[in-house]
């Protein structure tokens, strides 16, 4: 690769991550400690994950999530809807656009730092205790908590990530509570390894959690607010299936570089 990388920094609802242009391919996709040592809060550029910007046949661009630990990841909701603001701000797109991420095809819509991105289609659920478990284009636990501000997110999402059930593989953990109009969400992520500001593949499953939990039916919009922000969550459901389902909140460019 070439001994410069460029990059542009995003955030979305404070989830924040490291964009390349790497139509070029330029970037050398295999080399993880080189994607760890840029997520590095104090030794590197510091996000919580690194996305590589494709060209890909049939589709506008293809995206390639890594996380902060350097390795390949699932589909980030909120990594998502920040590469379609990159793909606007260079130019590749204009209001619209179909891509390509790990889990398949997507649409999404920009205007102005809001992307309307459409997630994976969810067919099926299932329950661990009291906890919701979806899969959302990456595995969730949810779980439906009181007091949500003052809880240990960090000690209690580290305990549920590393069980005997998900230790192997690694779950995202999510906690929830109701707020006013929609509800608050706190998550612990696997590949960071710690609470993140934001979740949208965990937004996501936690706004299915509670039309699950409340046996809600038909086109919902649902409000979940995380620490950075505010999401919003619309789909359609039939029982246990999901469909239609969009996560919209803000992609903002917070600065460029060379590293």
């Amino acid at each position: 690769m070439t001994s410069k990388v460029r990059f542009s920094k995003y955030q979305g609802a404070g989830n924040d991550f490291i964009l390349v242009d790497n139509r070029e391919l330029a970037f050398d996709r295999s080399n993880e400690s080189l994607v760890a040592k840029l997520c590095d809060r104090r030794f590197g550029i510091g996000a919580d994950g690194l996305m590589l910007l494709q060209s890909k046949e049939n589709y506008d661009f293809e995206m390639i999530y890594y996380n902060a630990d350097g390795r390949e990841g699932s589909m980030c909701g909120n990594g998502g809807r920040c590469i379609v603001a990159f793909a606007r701000d260079l130019g590749i797109i204009t209001d619209k656009t179909v891509f390509l991420a790990v889990d398949g095809l997507h649409h999404a819509s920009v205007k102005a730092d809001l992307v309307n991105l459409q997630m994976i289609d969810v067919k099926d659920f299932h329950r661990d205790g009291n906890a919701y478990i979806l899969q959302t284009g990456s595995p969730h636990y949810v779980e439906f908590v009181t007091n949500l501000k003052d809880k240990n997110v960090f000690h209690d999402g580290y305990t549920v990530r590393n069980n005997d059930t998900y230790g192997k593989d690694g779950i995202n953990v999510n906690f929830i509570e109701a707020e006013g109009e929609g509800y608050f969400l706190r998550t612990f992520e696997r590949g960071v390894e710690d609470e993140t500001y934001a979740c949208g593949t965990g937004a996501t499953a936690a706004a299915m959690a509670v039309a699950l939990q409340k046996d809600l039916e038909g086109d919902i919009t649902i409000p979940i607010r995380v620490l950075g922000g505010q999401l919003y969550i619309s789909f359609h459901k039939s029982g246990p299936h999901f469909t239609n389902v969009f996560l919209k909140g803000p992609a903002q460019f917070v600065f460029e570089g060379n590293y």
